[in-house]
């Protein structure tokens, strides 16, 4: 099942972004998460794998940009999203560059921009999971070969020659120099 969670201070706002992702969500099977503290979404991350937050920018004793840096760190293939009312430049730089935020929605959106947005963003998710697996084997298959190189050396240095193989024209193997 895919996770989506709401950050904001206003519960108004968190419960008006639900209704409008309920339709995907229900299409999709997206559970959908809604926090006014950041803190409390923060312990939440720690818990619970998701695939997108969205968050606002205004929020008291932390504000978004802070809030997805720290998201980022415990879930670095979750996708970041920043709302605010706000368009000034320097806020969507800052979230763009501190926080490596996916989308900047600008207050108020509507139900479809914000839909083809999320979805988007959980293509995006899936992009980023596929790449780290990706990357994850080929260190794994890099690891394996240094290994076996390793082991290879290793039995070299017990047994001269044990690794060096001599093949006959018919296939068979000599064990004669």
């Amino acid at each position: 099942m895919r996770r989506i969670l709401l950050v904001d201070d206003e519960q108004n706002i968190l419960h008006s972004l639900q209704r409008s992702l309920r339709p995907i969500a229900k299409n999709m099977e997206i559970d959908i998460e809604l926090f006014s503290d950041p803190q409390a979404a923060i312990q939440r991350l720690s818990e619970v794998e998701f695939n997108l937050v969205i968050s606002d920018y205004h929020m008291p004793r932390m504000d978004g940009v802070g809030f997805l840096r720290v998201a980022k760190e415990i879930q670095p293939d979750m996708v970041r999203m920043m709302l605010s009312a706000s368009a000034d430049f320097g806020t969507v730089m800052g979230a763009v560059n501190e926080a490596e935020v996916f989308k900047y929605v600008v207050k108020p959106w509507t139900g479809p921009e914000l839909e083809q947005i999320v979805l988007s963003a959980i293509e995006r998710h899936d992009q980023l999971v596929e790449e780290r697996k990706l990357a994850d084997g080929q260190r794994a298959q890099r690891d394996a070969l240094t290994a076996q190189e390793l082991e290879a050396k290793r039995l070299e240095g017990l047994e001269p020659g044990i690794t060096k193989v001599n093949w006959r024209p018919d296939g068979s193997i000599s064990l004669d120099d």
